[in-house]
């Protein structure tokens, strides 16, 4: 009998690469969605896979709803991707994301909870932003968190309140500590996704610039695909724990635009520092890239990096895709959406 996965967040760049690898090992894949006027799913379109998830109305505001959707698909396994995940949209909207990014994962829980008989295995999406103010690095899961921002904050519930179902409850819940990982399914508020449509647009003649906070600001990026395959795994040991999936790598956004304009054959040359760096496109002298502190966040990560160590360890989880195959792969299927008409939202 084919295993039943329960997805929440199955829309976005995580959601879609997970169904895509649980349905090729033969899962039943359920996924949870807010009930709105459309639903939108261009990311499973354009991985051929719309057709076979089954879609529910869900919501992490609703502890009634939760424990219904459970009954009716009595899962093998949950994985609660759904959050608010905007980092600047966290400074704006606090309470909403403390709601659906903290409280949400204890309602889900607490349903788990009342199904224990069933052994549901739950994973959590917990984040390297819960380090913000790093206190070590790399960071590890055993390093203290410093989150730096009300998504941050709310993570590090959703994280405790996970370990605190473990230990209360027996509950197999394990939770993936991610660092950035990207892909070209990433939404366009995230900085590389920006990047890489931005650059695609002005190469088109659709923009003539690309306004950016922090470039100084450094991530450990990886690909998605490689993170969810992280996410099965724990999910099939044998005890539960806590996981950092990370490439032990660092790179800043300045170094992420290079390779980004490199790659779809505009070179930049870098003049001007701080808040006045400017990347001029050399074939054409023009600036291209500026620097704009409306995008610079009220408190910065300015460098994560994570260690792996653990996950490959335990797991036998490692990263596929390097970091310059990722960024080209991104910028050249932006490119690719736009000269085609098939660029979706």
């Amino acid at each position: 009998m084919a295993k039943r996965a329960l997805i929440t967040g199955i829309t976005g760049q995580d959601g879609a690469y997970l169904s895509q690898l649980l349905l090729a090992k033969g899962y039943e894949v359920f996924g949870a969605v807010r009930r709105t006027a459309s639903i939108n799913t261009w990311r499973l379109s354009e991985l051929g896979i719309e057709k076979d998830i089954q879609f529910l109305d869900f919501d992490l505001l609703e502890f009634s709803n939760i424990l219904r959707v459970i009954e009716k698909t009595a899962p093998d396994e949950i994985y609660n991707l759904a959050a608010q995940s905007f980092v600047g949209t966290s400074f704006e909207q606090p309470i909403y994301t403390g709601e659906v990014d903290g409280l949400a994962v204890t309602r889900i829980l607490e349903a788990i909870r009342l199904h224990a008989k069933d052994g549901i295995r739950y994973y959590q999406a917990s984040t390297s932003e819960m380090f913000g103010k790093v206190q070590e690095t790399p960071q590890r899961e055993t390093t203290p968190f410093y989150p730096r921002s009300p998504y941050g904050v709310a993570k590090v519930y959703g994280h405790w309140i996970t370990v605190n179902y473990r230990e209360a409850h027996g509950i197999h819940a394990s939770s993936g500590i991610l660092f950035n990982h990207e892909s070209p399914m990433r939404g366009t508020e995230f900085v590389t996704r920006k990047i890489t449509l931005g650059l695609a647009r002005i190469k088109c003649g659709d923009a003539d610039k690309l306004r950016l906070g922090n470039l100084d600001a450094k991530r450990d990026w990886g690909f998605a695909g490689d993170y969810v395959e992280g996410m099965w795994q724990m999910l099939q040991q044998p005890q539960p724990d806590d996981y950092v999936l990370a490439t032990g790598e660092t790179h800043a956004v300045e170094e992420f635009v290079d390779l980004a304009a490199r790659s779809i054959d505009m070179d930049i040359e870098w003049q001007g520092e701080g808040p006045h760096r400017v990347g001029i496109e050399l074939k054409s002298g023009r600036p291209i890239v500026v620097v704009d502190p409306a995008f610079f966040r009220p408190a910065e990560v300015d460098l994560l990096l994570g260690d792996p160590r653990k996950a490959t360890e335990q797991l036998g989880w490692h990263r596929k895709v390097s970091f310059a195959q990722l960024v080209e792969d991104m910028a050249i299927k932006d490119l690719d959406r736009l000269r085609s008409g098939s660029l979706r939202f």
